[in-house]
């Protein structure tokens, strides 16, 4: 199984493309990304203002460098 995760250039589309009024299904089509990812993106990432992709891209980078590896 692939994973990719989002870019900050995928998380700014998400964010106009919310903005302009488009459902998750259709952001995710219009990614090429299942509709669960632009959900989980979306709660996941959402702060106090709503979802901000600056702000997102920030959280995913904290999270990717405390994950735990085992080696």
């Amino acid at each position: 199984m692939n994973y990719n995760q989002l870019t900050e250039n995928e998380r700014y589309q998400i964010y106009s493309l919310k903005t302009a009024g488009h459902s998750q299904v259709e952001i995710a089509k219009n990614l090429g990304r299942h509709p669960s990812t632009i959900s989980r993106e979306l709660r996941r990432n959402a702060g106090q203002r709503g979802y901000r992709p600056g702000q997102a891209q920030k959280f995913s980078d904290t999270r990717r460098h405390e994950a735990y590896k085992a080696r």
